[in-house]
């Protein structure tokens, strides 16, 4: 299993801090160039209805019937972030990569404000956690791809015609790793979210909570 994004994230917490040190002690490298490239690479991962404000002119909308194959109709799994440079969305290391995110903005809110960054780590976490919140909205269950089935498609998002087959983690076929992360994403974001939109910082918490308790480890 690759996970990009977590790295690239990981990545971004040096950029800021570099950043910030060099916006103090002066320097020739363009942190805040790379620190903003590499938020636009978490952008270019996005699935599902791309909103109008996209900073990635080649990306379009993809997989909008994600969640069509469901075994109890149709369930909306439409968004969240592709894994590296196929069409996967990997729950495990789109979570922790949310949870990071999370905790940058909160460490480092006034390096990211500064850099003119700020709004577009809020955009990227809760690019996420609306994802989240769609694969755990059925009690004491939380959806997941197929891995397999979806590394059989090599073209871009926006062409993909391979069925998009899905699994449900639940007491029967529970899941520890990627249920506890997605908890603590959701948690975490809460947080961020806290003073910027109490209402949508109560739902994080509370699915967390759901999530985190529930009987799917």
């Amino acid at each position: 299993m690759r996970s990009s994004n977590a790295v690239l994230v990981v990545a971004c917490l040096v950029l800021i801090s570099n950043y910030a040190f060099l916006t103090a002690a002066g320097g020739d490298y363009n942190y805040k160039d790379a620190l903003t490239k590499s938020i636009l690479f978490l952008e270019a991962q996005r699935s599902g209805k791309l909103p109008p404000n996209s900073r990635i002119p080649w990306r379009d909308d993809s997989a909008l019937d994600d969640g069509k194959l469901a075994n109890v109709g149709f369930v909306d799994l439409v968004g969240g972030y592709y894994d590296a440079g196929d069409n996967v969305k990997y729950g495990l290391p789109m979570a922790f990569t949310v949870t990071t995110l999370a905790w940058t903005a909160l460490a480092y809110e006034s390096e990211l404000s500064a850099a003119g960054e700020l709004e577009n780590v809020y955009a990227a976490i809760s690019w996420g956690t609306d994802y989240f919140l769609k694969a755990s909205a059925k009690k004491n269950s939380l959806w997941v791809g197929d891995p397999v089935a979806d590394h059989q498609c090599w073209v871009r998002p926006e062409n993909m015609k391979t069925p998009r087959t899905l699994y449900k983690i639940d007491e029967h076929t529970p899941g520890t790793e990627i249920a506890a992360e997605t908890a603590a994403a959701m948690a975490a974001s809460s947080i961020v979210f806290r003073n910027h939109n109490r209402t949508y910082s109560r739902q994080l918490i509370n699915k967390a909570k759901l999530v985190g308790v529930s009987r799917l480890h």
